[in-house]
């Protein structure tokens, strides 16, 4: 049987295709690295995949705001597409930029309208944040990437990640659905996201966009502290999430 084979999607700007992809070959699948211009081009492209993902940097230099040039072309070009390989049961993450452009093209959190029920808005410090940050898994939600995951350690980079509902009607219905399992631990909030909220799925589990980099974790030593701390030949946490994004295809 083939290995299940990911699709990583990249523009102008995108800076960590090459590790998400190096994350999934590790996790045992097959990973492609496709310009959306050439996704654009020849959609059928993503049908020989099981997953797809958007991983992070800084798609068109974040021009306008974080990951809205790419999200608008995603919706223009290619919304159909997407929408398709969600439909046939496809898996889609969204890292970090990858997050804010799943979020504005309505991919995840969009309300019965359309309209979204969530936003990633500029950190409340002002500035870049850059950091590795505690992360807790909030149990019992449909999110297929956490699953048999309780606690991370993985580093965040950037400006805009603060997690902000539309409203409180918004932020509650999220919660009881289980669609807000990641959450950055108690007093470990970088960015001053609502609820301390991390990551968000949609209601399957199948779509998932979180702002920490797990491509940046999948081997021990990649840690500041794993010398006297961590077994240097040992998998880094991060890996975990690419792992299930595999098993859940296979």
């Amino acid at each position: 049987m083939l290995a299940p084979r990911a699709l990583i999607l990249r523009a102008p700007g995108t800076n960590c295709d090459q590790e998400t992809a190096h994350a999934f070959e590790r996790a045992g699948g097959i990973a492609r690295r496709v310009h959306v211009r050439a996704l654009a081009e020849r959609p059928a492209i993503a049908d020989d995949c099981q997953i797809l993902c958007i991983p992070g940097g800084f798609s068109y230099g974040d021009d306008i705001a974080s990951g809205r040039i790419l999200a608008l072309e995603l919706a223009t070009r290619l919304a159909d597409a997407l929408a398709a390989f969600r439909d046939r049961g496809g898996l889609i993450l969204g890292i970090c930029n990858g997050f804010q452009v799943l979020l504005q093209t309505g991919l995840l959190l969009a309300g019965p309208s359309g309209e979204r029920e969530a936003t990633l808005a500029h950190n409340t410090s002002g500035r870049f944040i850059d950091r590795w940050v505690p992360l807790e898994i909030q149990g019992g939600g449909p999110c297929l990437f956490l699953d048999g995951l309780h606690t991370l350690e993985l580093p965040v980079a950037h400006a805009e990640g603060r997690f902000v509902t539309r409203s409180v009607d918004a932020m509650a219905r999220l919660e009881a659905a289980g669609q807000l399992p990641l959450r950055y631990a108690a007093g470990a909030n970088p960015n001053g996201s609502e609820a301390d909220v991390a990551g968000a799925c949609d209601p399957s589990g199948r779509v998932f966009g979180m702002m920490p980099h797990p491509e940046r974790f999948i081997v021990a030593t990649q840690h500041p502290a794993w010398h006297g701390r961590l077994d240097p030949t040992a998998a880094g946490v991060g890996l975990a999430i690419f792992v299930n994004a595999v098993r859940a295809v296979s």
